[in-house]
């Protein structure tokens, strides 16, 4: 996989956590224990700090980034889905973001909640924990979900990571 560090700016990546040979992670990105980082997904902490929380799963094609004031931070058993772009924000804990969607500078996504697919929550949004936040931009539902509903999508991430790091081998060389 292409870990790189930026000058002073190195990676930090739990040895139990699976990165892709093809994500590419640059810079000042911490990714915890039992995370999972997909194909094409790109985290580049050039500027600012990367933050992605144990179990959590960044899926293929995803593009995370930071500014210089704002770190992006990602909690823990959270998914990320596919093509997501994440920028300056916190997605705390358990959250789902779904496939396509766009989460801002200091948008927060609270403890639960589910930013819908191609969904955008712009600037200075919060999503309240166990809320949907569905649509461009988002319309929140508030209290729409039950506490643990994205548990076994994050756990499946998990023990297909441990899956892919004992049997996934190169076979085109």
């Amino acid at each position: 996989m292409p870990v790189y560090a930026l000058g002073d700016r190195v990676p930090v990546i739990d040895p139990s956590a699976f990165v892709h040979p093809d994500a590419v992670v640059i810079g000042a990105v911490h990714i915890d224990a039992e995370a999972t980082v997909w194909p094409g997904a790109v985290l580049r902490g050039d500027y600012g700090s990367i933050f992605v929380g144990p179990r959590t799963s960044v899926q293929d094609g995803t593009v995370i980034h930071a500014t210089h004031d704002l770190p992006t931070r990602i909690g823990a058993d959270c998914v990320v889905g596919h093509i997501a772009h994440l920028e300056g924000c916190t997605i705390e804990d358990q959250a789902l973001v779904g496939s396509g969607s766009v989460v801002l500078h200091r948008a927060v996504v609270g403890r639960g909640a589910l930013v819908g697919a191609g969904a955008v929550v712009p600037n200075d949004t919060v999503v309240p924990p166990l809320a949907m936040a569905l649509g461009v931009p988002v319309k929140i539902r508030p209290d729409a979900l039950q506490e643990g509903a994205h548990a076994a999508a994050a756990s499946a991430y998990v023990d297909n990571g441990r899956r892919y790091r004992d049997e996934l081998r190169r076979i085109d060389i």
